[in-house]
């Protein structure tokens, strides 16, 4: 198996040694996003809708990249500082980011560093 790396730019720099995407067999496995601004690397501000909207732009921003959309999101995972608290406004900006038929998701409470958010996708390449 053959797997290319993917950083880009005009995406949040990655904080540790991961990339912010691997392809892999027809695949685009990403990193998890947070909510920072690419331009200045600061947590966006607002409550969990805006910090979910900036999470998906980050992630749209990597789809850019290889040729998808978010159409070709298959899965995500998203992990929720507040789980209960937070769900319907996530859920809410998440809807306005996909169209039917929507991904598969799997949404978690989690102990997050400083973000309300945290969100990552695998997604099916258009073929060539």
């Amino acid at each position: 198996m053959t797997k290319q790396a993917i950083t880009i730019p005009n995406a949040p720099k990655p904080a540790g040694p991961y990339s912010h995407g691997v392809v892999a067999n027809g695949f685009l496995y990403t990193a998890g996003f947070g909510p920072q601004d690419p331009a200045t690397g600061e947590v966006v501000p607002g409550g969990v809708g805006e910090q979910t909207a900036q999470v998906l732009r980050n992630i749209q921003a990597v789809l850019n990249e290889v040729g998808a959309s978010m159409d070709d999101v298959v899965k995500t995972t998203a992990h929720l500082q507040h789980l209960k608290r937070d769900f319907a406004e996530y859920n809410e900006a998440y809807a306005g980011f996909f169209s039917e038929p929507y991904p598969v998701r799997t949404t978690v409470g989690s102990d997050l560093y400083d973000i309300l958010v945290e969100i990552d996708v695998v997604v099916a390449l258009p073929q060539a």
